[in-house]
């Protein structure tokens, strides 16, 4: 546990010395999270003030979330992984005395960590004296926001884990990547919350694990959903938390006997 601690602070310690970058994605984040504040309070003010359980502050909150949690999340994916893979550097990975997925984790928490605090937060600060935030009043609410933050980032970094290791069998895996963050970014509810589509694809949704990455701690965050009814939530993304473990842990298996066949 020490030593995933150490790789969780140095992680963070790393990231924060980009200043200029961590002040361009405020400002991108900012600027995305006014132009799209805005075209759902306009949806909402055309359906007559509510739409699907949505006022205009908790729409303008929701959007605010989700720019918060964009960076920290990495809702766009990573290819470090994959790259190591086709490089043939994760046979160093491999042989390091830290489980390869526990590695990369740490590396994940120390990371998102900060890009919370640096890339999250600022923009937040603006949306509440743009247009102000819909905040809960019960503790619980945060405090279990809380939990399912973390759930939400360990289950995006497992699905986006396992589209890296696909790079054990693909040559290329950036147009899987692409697709990957296509079905993610509409699926999590980014775009728009997934109460807003049509039956058939709010179905689709819940039968995959991309609301728990988005959705779910925006919801339960926000107090939109109160604690008693968030819990069945926050419950279904420790499930999808074991499915995606164990499916993580199997395609690297799968993935290093590959390796060994291949004579490397």
């Amino acid at each position: 546990m020490p030593t995933y601690w150490s790789i969780a602070t140095a992680s963070f310690r790393q990231y924060s010395t980009y200043r200029m970058a961590t002040a361009a994605g405020v400002f991108t984040n900012t600027i995305f999270g006014l132009i799209r504040a805005s075209i759902m309070i306009a949806a909402i003010t055309t359906a007559g003030g509510e739409l699907s359980g949505y006022t205009v502050a908790q729409a303008a909150t929701y959007v605010w979330l989700g720019q918060a949690l964009l960076a920290p999340i990495e809702a766009f994916g990573t290819r470090e992984v994959s790259q190591r893979v086709h490089q043939g550097d994760v046979a160093v990975d491999l042989l390091r005395p830290t489980a390869f997925l526990g590695l990369y984790y740490a590396q994940k928490l120390g990371r998102s960590s900060f890009l919370l605090m640096g890339r999250g937060v600022p923009p937040l600060a603006v949306g509440a004296l743009v247009t102000g935030l819909a905040l809960p009043d019960d503790p619980l609410s945060y405090l279990l926001g809380a939990v399912s933050l973390l759930l939400a980032i360990t289950v995006a970094f497992l699905g986006d884990m396992m589209v890296n290791l696909a790079a054990f069998w693909l040559l290329e895996t950036r147009g899987l990547t692409v697709v990957y963050n296509a079905v993610m970014n509409l699926l999590s509810g980014f775009l728009i919350p997934i109460l807003w589509f049509p039956d058939w694809l709010l179905t689709i949704a819940r039968a995959t694990p991309f609301p728990s990455m988005i959705q779910t701690p925006i919801d339960t965050l926000s107090g939109r959903v109160p604690p008693a009814e968030a819990l069945p939530l926050v419950f279904t993304q420790v499930v999808w938390l074991a499915v995606l473990t164990l499916a993580a842990q199997l395609m690297l298996r799968a993935g290093v006997r590959s390796v060994e066949v291949q004579g490397g």
